[in-house]
């Protein structure tokens, strides 16, 4: 038998359990040497999603140590790192698990090229989705547009159930050398923010596990309520495990399937969350402009404002447009790297209506804050928000910020809980805000409440005329 070893390249996939790639090559009987490469689509995350990775990456390299294994970090193009990989082990064979982005695509085209013309085995494995964006036509055989007819196709299909974690991880006879995980400094860009947030971090396959177990047997029975409730525990917060790979998506699945099965009213509703992230990786395979440009090509002709730096914008970011709801969102966002999902909506709406400010602002706004955060999902939301993108319901749609919070947080306790201004004995949390913000900013609890910016109702006008003036 072989002793040549399987490097395993890994990237959005961290966790040993449903790993298709990982299954494979222990399969073969050789050593497998794991790898993680910091390359140019890892020095260009944002500061969030950049830090959260770091932590991933720990916590993953501490999981594969107990195993006696080791996770080999290299610092690189990533064909350069993994051809010199090869030349030191006598690895034969190079295993990995897909993305779908355009730079990852383009890279791991030529990557797997390169190999191969070296006469090195080089696979690529599904993993991150359930369904490869490619298998999924319509009756015509083009891609779907809308969502609805997506989730109609693809809720009967089967989906592989998830795989069992490998045993022990057969160990080459010598590890090749790797860098110290601090010397990348991957939290520097997060400044004093990491400190605050690090409590808000669910970190590694065998909490996210934990999650979603928990989501299953005491929360999606009422999730088709509770998901719209920004003052509850109603989610199943697995976004940031999901967008490392820190549990796949087939295990959630099979998990909302046994649930429905059980009676549980929300489970259905979940899966469709779950085809929901699905819908957005097919689209961006299809359409790659959904991350650059408008997927509406009709709306080029806008006059999106495109100054991120207005007076009005810097009031969005630092949450303190003088709207409850949108200014709670957004310190949520700060304090704990991620939003609950109506939050999301009302605050993009706001951004891309009130103020009529281009939706790459606000895209590049999450990218830079979200632990969460994911190329296709949050490019889909921002343009479903803004209109541009893919939805049966047309432009339209303004959210009512003050109106929102009354039918969703009736009682305040997400605003209470976020902000703290005007009150008397602000919760720890509101106040932490101000803890973990750029010191520039020079905000403080003290301060008073600022007049909104764009009032609701104001700015549903606003948006309709722009609208009818161009022809929407």
């Amino acid at each position: 038998m072989s002793t040549s070893p399987v490097l395993v390249w890994f990237r959005r996939d961290l966790r040993l359990t449903d790993h298709p790639a990982l299954h494979a090559a222990c399969a073969m009987g050789r050593p497998v040497i794991p790898v993680f490469i910091y390359d140019e689509t890892v020095d260009q995350l944002g500061a969030a999603p950049k830090w959260r990775m770091c932590l991933g990456i720990g916590q993953f390299s501490e999981r594969l140590a107990k195993g006696q294994s080791r996770l080999i970090l290299r610092r690189g193009n990533a064909l350069d790192v993994l051809c010199a990989l090869v030349k030191e082990t006598g690895a034969t064979s190079v295993f990995w698990s897909r993305l779908y982005d355009p730079g990852a695509v383009t890279r791991d085209t030529e990557v797997k090229s390169a190999l191969k013309e070296q006469g090195v085995e080089a696979r690529s494995f599904g993993g991150h989705l359930m369904f490869e964006p490619w298998t999924v036509e319509t009756k015509t055989g083009g891609f779907y547009k809308v969502y609805t007819p997506f989730w109609n196709t693809v809720k009967t299909r089967d989906v592989d159930a998830p795989l069992p974690a490998p045993g022990r991880l057969p160990a080459p006879e010598k590890w090749p050398s790797g860098d110290d995980l601090s010397s990348w400094q991957m939290a520097q860009p997060m400044n004093r923010g990491a400190e605050i947030v690090r409590p808000h971090v669910r970190l590694g396959e065998d909490v996210a596990q934990a999650r979603l177990q928990t989501f299953i047997a005491k929360i999606v029975g009422g999730y088709d309520t509770t998901r719209d409730l920004p003052g509850v525990d109603g989610t199943s917060g697995l976004s940031q495990n999901l967008a490392l790979g820190e549990i796949s998506p087939h295990q959630c699945w099979h998990a909302g399937l046994r649930a429905r099965q059980e009676g549980k009213a929300g489970a259905e509703t979940f899966l469709k969350e779950l085809v929901w992230r699905e819908f957005a990786y097919h689209l961006m395979h299809h359409t790659p402009r959904l991350l650059s440009g408008n997927w509406k090509e009709a709306w080029d002709a806008f006059p999106w404002r495109t100054d991120p730096d207005t007076p009005e914008v810097t009031a969005w970011k630092q949450g303190r447009t003088g709207l409850q709801f949108i200014d709670a969102a957004m310190r949520e966002l700060y304090v704990t790297g991620t939003m609950h999902n109506r939050g999301r909506m009302i605050v993009a709406s706001y951004l891309t209506k009130h103020l009529l400010t281009h939706w790459k602002i606000g895209m590049a706004w999450f990218e830079d804050c979200l632990i969460d955060w994911d190329p296709a999902s949050n490019a889909m939301g921002w343009q479903w928000s803004a209109g541009s993108g893919p939805d049966a319901t047309p432009y339209f749609r303004v959210f009512n910020p003050v109106t929102q919070l009354d039918k969703f947080d009736k009682n305040r306790d997400y605003a209470n809980r976020w902000i703290a201004e005007g009150r008397s004995n602000p919760s720890a949390e509101a106040l932490s805000f101000f803890e973990a913000v750029p010191r520039r900013w020079n905000l403080s609890a003290d301060a008073q409440i600022p007049a909104p910016v764009v009032a609701a109702d104001v700015g549903r006008k606003i948006a309709l005329n722009a609208y009818e003036n161009k022809g929407f």
